[in-house]
């Protein structure tokens, strides 16, 4: 099954987003309205509006506010991307040049700015102020995973719990925060908004996860092969590995990850040993477990055609293969 596939139940709805979002971006000074129209033909999968969009059916009506939602979502998520990229100096995101690499580090900075004030202007003046409350936190979360992921790499010193703690931040908060605008959009009940963050939040550390192992293997999925390694993050597959190998095999490791250049062969014998200490099948196995819970937290919705979205989103993000 496909993602389109997935998308089926609010396809007509998805469509009317991307006009709404379209609109929620315009701007008539001349070089903003240039890079807005180069991020729309950047689009990519948009799971995140199709999340808020599922959940708002599954828990209710789709409604003026759920497009709202999707829009303050997609907008502050691509405005922390094209800041990531300043950050990170990245030339090229998925394959594409990134705004950075084509109108500098300044615009990009500024760009990310006004998509952010786009943002908050959509929500406050429909006065969805829980939306954006909801969409404010999740920056929040993101940003301090982000910095604690810095911190820790620098001394190579994250364990299990610290990963589970960075991804929840960074990748998590925002997934939960889609599922849980959709609810809010619905006008569901506290008790359903819950199950629907708590779905999401499963949801998010499944994708990373799956995201991490991708690291490791031999096909090119749109992101370099080995970056993670390259970059000295310490993802679930290689903490696995180190707490099961023996100290002088740990120490040899770290020192290769440590290094500020690696080659080729560095990649791939970090490769090896992860594989060979089963931190591949580990990460695997605690993927499985959180894709198990967000299935459960979905077991409390009505059955209709949006729960079985929901339902295969979760399964296709557990088995993709980019």
């Amino acid at each position: 099954m496909t993602l389109k596939d997935i998308q089926k139940p609010v396809a007509a709805e998805l469509e009317e987003f991307r006009t709404y979002f379209r609109s929620s971006m315009r701007s008539d000074v001349r070089i903003l309205d240039l890079i807005v129209r180069y991020l729309l033909r950047r689009k990519g999968k948009q799971l995140r509006p199709t999340l808020v969009l599922l959940s708002a059916r599954a828990c209710g009506q789709i409604s003026e506010a759920t497009y709202q939602g999707a829009a303050l979502v997609e907008l502050l998520h691509t405005a922390t991307l094209v800041h990531d990229d300043v950050v990170d100096d990245a030339d090229r995101r998925r394959g594409v040049f990134s705004i950075n690499a084509l109108w500098k580090n300044k615009i990009a900075v500024l760009m990310g700015d006004f998509l952010l004030s786009r943002g908050l202007l959509l929500a406050l003046d429909a006065r969805e102020y829980d939306l954006l409350h909801v969409v404010s936190d999740a920056v929040r979360r993101m940003s301090e995973g982000e910095l604690l992921q810095i911190e820790k790499s620098r001394k190579l010193d994250i364990d299990e719990e610290t990963y589970f703690r960075i991804i929840s931040d960074k990748t998590a908060s925002l997934l939960s925060a889609c599922t849980r605008c959709g609810a809010v959009s619905a006008r569901a009940d506290a008790g359903m908004i819950d199950i629907m963050s708590r779905f999401g939040e499963q949801l998010g550390l499944a994708f990373q996860i799956r995201d991490d192992l991708f690291d490791f293997g031999q096909t090119d999925v749109g992101k370099p092969l080995g970056i993670d390694i390259r970059e000295k993050k310490m993802t679930l597959p290689l903490i696995h590995a180190l707490r099961e190998a023996p100290s002088r095999e740990r120490r040899r490791i770290l020192s290769l990850v440590g290094k500020s250049e690696k080659s080729n062969g560095d990649v791939a014998d970090v490769t090896t040993f992860v594989e060979h200490y089963g931190g591949l099948d580990y990460a695997r196995a605690r993927m499985a477990h959180h894709a198990g819970e967000a299935l459960r937290e979905l077991e409390s919705l009505p059955s209709g055609e949006a729960r079985t979205a929901l339902d295969n989103l979760v399964r296709f993000t557990v088995s993709r293969t980019r």
